[in-house]
């Protein structure tokens, strides 16, 4: 189980970063994503992302089959990334819709929190796995080279944690 410091330290490296690459099985085995932007503001106790999906797409359709998924963001600009493993279900929760529902989600969804259409898929975290770079690109340049020389592998450019979260 991670700590609530753990908690934070996942939502702080995923807040800023607008969209997460959702991937999922299909029938065949392969393996297929999609860009979604996280709507939540904070990851709850149950540690749950949600997203707004059409009901009557892809996603939803292969989620039917196989509802184990990894959600990969990359924020380039902080030298953060994360991914995020766990299973995908639909909810009908008008009142999280409600909750969640802003303007960018009006652009795919013009008749609102009510649209017939809106699905909420709500991912359950399982596990998580981070890295985040602290140092600036000059110094990550330098261990890098420093390494090719020397043939040793570059120090340590940034934490790297596993979080079990079930």
């Amino acid at each position: 189980m991670t700590s609530t410091n753990e908690h934070a330290k996942l939502w702080e490296l995923i807040k800023d970063t607008r969209f997460g690459m959702l991937t999922h099985r299909h029938s065949d085995g392969l393996l297929n994503a999609h860009p979604l932007t996280t709507q939540n503001k904070s990851v709850d106790e149950d540690a749950t992302l949600y997203f707004f999906v059409p009901k009557n797409g892809d996603i939803v359709r292969h989620l039917a089959e196989d509802d184990i998924v990894n959600v990969s963001y990359a924020n380039t600009d902080d030298d953060s990334y994360v991914s995020v493993a766990g299973h995908a279900s639909l909810l009908e929760d008008q009142a999280k819709k409600n909750q969640l529902f802003n303007k960018m989600a009006e652009a795919w969804f013009p008749n609102g929190a009510t649209d017939p259409n809106l699905g909420l898929l709500a991912v359950r975290i399982a596990n998580a796995e981070y890295w985040d770079v602290k140092d600036s690109k000059m110094v990550q340049l330098f261990k890098m080279m420093k390494a090719a020389v020397t043939g040793e592998q570059p120090q340590k450019l940034g934490d790297h944690k596993k979080l079990n979260l079930v």
